[in-house]
C-alpha cells in the first residue's frame, strides 16, 4: 500500500492527523524533562596555565604556542582559542564536534598537552597545567565581599581560596573556577637596582639565591639502623624548612665576597607580606570584591547547578568571620525559572516575563488593542490551567510555580 497516496486520496483526514500530532507534541512540551533535551551546545575542554610575571605577549609565545601546536588536530575538534592575561594566565579553550564524548574529549586534549610539556618554561611547569572539560556558558558569578570594609581584598580572596573554591569545586556539574580580584598571600621582595649593580649581582642570582634558600629537606635521623653497638635511641631530625616571615627572607644571604663580607638579602632589597599580583581588580557597588565566576560542564543541569551553590554558599556562610559576606548578583538560572513557571513554549526571546505582574504578552500582541491582547492573555491563563476561566478576570493573578518536574533529570 502506498502511505502517500493514501494520504493525498484523504486530505482532510491527514489535516486532522496533523492537527492532533501537533497537540501531542504540545502537551508533551510541558512534561518534557530536561533531561530529554537533545544536546544543542558543542563540548569544550580548557586547558589552563600560569607564568607569573610574563607579559601576554611572552606567554602566547612560550606558553600558548607550544601547547596548540600540540593540541591542534586532535579528533573531532572544531577550533580552538586561547587568551593570554596581564596578570600571567593563559587560557585555551578547544571546541569539539556535537555529539562528542566529553570525557573522552578531555582525555585526548590532556594526552596532547602532556606532549608539549617538556617545551614548556620550568616555571610553568612547577605550577602545573590543568586540564578541565566545561562550557562557555556563566550560569552565575558569586562575590566575596567585606561590606564594612574590615578587609582588604587580599584576605578576601585568599579566604575565599582556602575555604570556598574547593567547597564550590566540589558540587556536581561545575566546571573550573577562577577567582578575579586581588592575588594570593606572597611574599614581595622590592629589588633596589642601584644596590644590586653595585655589589655585581643581578636579578636572577638573586632569585637563585632565594630558591635554594627557601626548600623544605628532610634532615634525617639520629641513631637509625643499622647503626653503631651500643646507640639505643634513634632521633628524628627537624631542621627549619620553608621560611614563612618577612625577618627570615631579609636574612637570606645572597651573596658572599673574597674578603668574607656577606650580602643579605634585606640590603638590597625591601621585602614585606602582600599580593601575587596587583594587576586585576574586581569592584562589586564600587567596593572591593573577590568574584568567582563558576561555569558548568557538558550536560550539566543549570538549575541543580544553581540550586547547590546556594546551598553551599548559605552554609558557608555562617562560618564566614564578622566582617565578610557573600552576593550572587549574577544567576541565569532566575530567567530559567522564569520560563518554567510561565509554560511559555516559545523559545527563548520571544517574549518578555513580568514578575511583577505574573503575566506576559508576546510581541506579536503588542500591536493589537487592548481588548484583543487581554482576550488572548485570559485564553493563554486557560490552557495554562493557573486559573479557572471566568469572564469577568480583570486584573491578572500571581503566577503560581507550577514546575512540575521540567527541572528534573539533567
Amino acid at each position: 500500500m502506498n502511505l502517500s497516496k493514501f494520504f493525498i486520496d484523504r486530505p482532510i483526514f491527514a489535516g486532522v492527523l496533523s492537527l492532533l500530532i501537533l497537540v501531542a507534541g504540545l502537551l508533551s512540551l510541558r512534561v518534557l524533562p530536561v533531561s530529554e533535551y537533545p544536546e544543542v551546545v558543542p563540548p569544550q575542554v580548557v586547558v589552563h596555565a600560569a607564568y607569573p610575571g610574563a607579559s601576554p605577549a611572552v606567554i602566547a609565545e612560550t606558553v600558548a604556542a607550544p601547547i596548540e601546536e600540540a593540541v591542534n588536530g586532535v579528533e573531532n575538534m572544531l577550533y580552538m582559542s586561547s587568551q593570554a592575561t596581564a596578570d600571567g594566565q593563559m587560557t585555551l579553550t578547544v571546541t569539539f564536534k556535537l555529539g562528542t564524548n566529553a570525557d573522552l574529549a578531555q582525555q585526548m586534549v590532556q594526552n596532547r598537552v602532556s606532549q608539549a610539556e617538556a617545551r614548556l618554561p620550568a616555571d610553568v611547569r612547577a605550577l602545573g597545567i590543568t586540564t578541565q572539560k566545561s562550557q562557555s556558558s556563566l550560569p552565575l558569578v558569586v562575590h566575596i565581599t567585606s561590606p564594612n570594609g574590615r578587609y582588604d581584598v587580599t584576605y578576601l580572596r585568599n579566604y575565599a581560596l582556602l575555604h570556598i573554591k574547593d567547597r564550590l569545586q566540589a558540587i556536581k556539574g561545575v566546571g573550573p573556577i577562577q577567582m578575579f580580584g586581588g592575588g594570593d598571600y606572597a611574599m614581595r621582595v622590592w629589588l633596589d637596582p642601584q644596590k644590586v649593580a653595585e655589589r655585581g649581582m643581578s636579578p636572577s642570582d638573586v632569585a637563585d639565591a632565594i630558591r635554594s634558600e627557601n626548600v623544605q629537606a628532610a634532615a634525617g635521623t639520629i641513631g637509625g639502623s643499622p647503626g653503631l653497638p651500643g646507640v639505643a635511641l634513634t632521633l628524628s631530625v627537624n631542621a627549619q624548612g620553608r621560611l614563612s616571615s618577612e625577618e627570615d627572607f631579609r636574612n637570606i644571604i645572597v651573596k658572599t665576597g673574597a674578603d668574607g663580607a656577606v650580602t643579605r638579602l634585606g640590603d638590597i632589597a625591601r621585602v614585606e607580606m602582600g599580593a601575587s599580583d596587583y594587576a586585576l581588580r574586581s569592584l562589586l557597588d564600587n567596593q572591593n570584591a573577590v568574584g568567582i565566576p563558576i561555569f558548568e560542564t557538558a550536560g550539566a543541569n543549570s538549575l541543580q547547578l544553581s540550586k547547590e551553590v546556594h546551598e553551599t554558599m548559605e552554609t558557608l556562610k555562617k562560618a564566614m568571620p564578622e566582617g565578610v559576606s557573600y552576593t550572587i548578583a549574577y544567576d541565569t538560572s532566575e530567567y530559567v525559572h522564569e520560563l518554567i513557571e510561565l509554560g511559555h513554549p516559545y523559545p527563548a526571546g520571544s517574549h518578555h516575563p513580568r514578575r511583577d505582574r505574573g503575566h506576559f504578552v508576546p510581541p506579536d500582541l503588542a500591536r493589537l488593542d487592548h481588548s484583543a491582547a487581554r482576550r488572548a492573555r485570559l485564553g493563554h491563563r486557560y490552557l495554562r490551567g493557573d486559573a479557572p476561566f471566568r469572564l469577568h478576570h480583570q486584573r491578572p493573578h500571581p503566577v503560581r510555580s507550577r514546575s512540575g518536574h521540567r527541572d528534573r533529570g539533567r
